[in-house]
């Protein structure tokens, strides 16, 4: 009876702290909008993104951008104020239906095309096309999204693949069903 009162505590805190964090991020890019960023629609922020709040006024994200946890989005350069007395300030555009993966950096003056994946662990130091897949440091483009789900579908094609139908999720291990979000 006390390991089942003790779930049910334990649940509830975890409800009540999921409750917090979703508050607290509503604010948090409330506030920012209200210092003008644009931040489109159905876009997943993670906590954890960090945001040049001096200049977010520089950054704009269009609908439907995924973000990975940790992501750092700069809309100026202070590197050079120490050599140069003079920093750099430029716009960050992000395209509508961009991935971005965790931990990625995004400089200043970059523009990200609509549909594009950037890969974890990137640095976006110059502009991207839309609707390609990059990835390294600085980024560069692969190849075109088509043909990166094209090679996914390819390796994974014989192995075991996680397939989600309505209400459920069933793990095919003859891996001839294709893959399906």
């Amino acid at each position: 009876m006390q390991r089942r009162m003790t779930g049910l505590a334990l649940d509830l805190l975890a409800r009540l702290e999921h409750r917090v964090v979703a508050i607290r991020a509503r604010r948090r890019w409330s506030r920012l909008q209200a210092l003008g960023m644009r931040i489109g629609r159905n876009v997943v922020l993670p906590p954890s993104t960090w945001v040049d709040v001096a200049h977010c006024y520089l950054i704009s994200i269009g609908d439907r951008c995924h973000f990975g946890p940790q992501c750092l989005i700069l809309a100026h350069d202070a590197q050079m104020d120490e050599f140069l007395d003079a920093g750099r300030l430029g716009r960050v555009v992000i395209g509508e239906g961009c991935r971005i993966g965790a931990r990625c950096v995004i400089l200043c003056n970059v523009e990200i095309g609509a549909g594009s994946i950037v890969e974890a662990g990137s640095v976006v130091s110059t502009s991207l096309p839309p609707g390609t897949y990059c990835a390294g440091s600085p980024a560069r483009v692969v190849c075109s999204v088509t043909e990166h789900a094209e090679r996914l579908t390819k390796a994974a094609s014989g192995h075991p693949v996680l397939v989600r139908e309505a209400g459920s999720t069933t793990l095919d291990l003859a891996g001839d069903r294709p893959l399906t979000p």
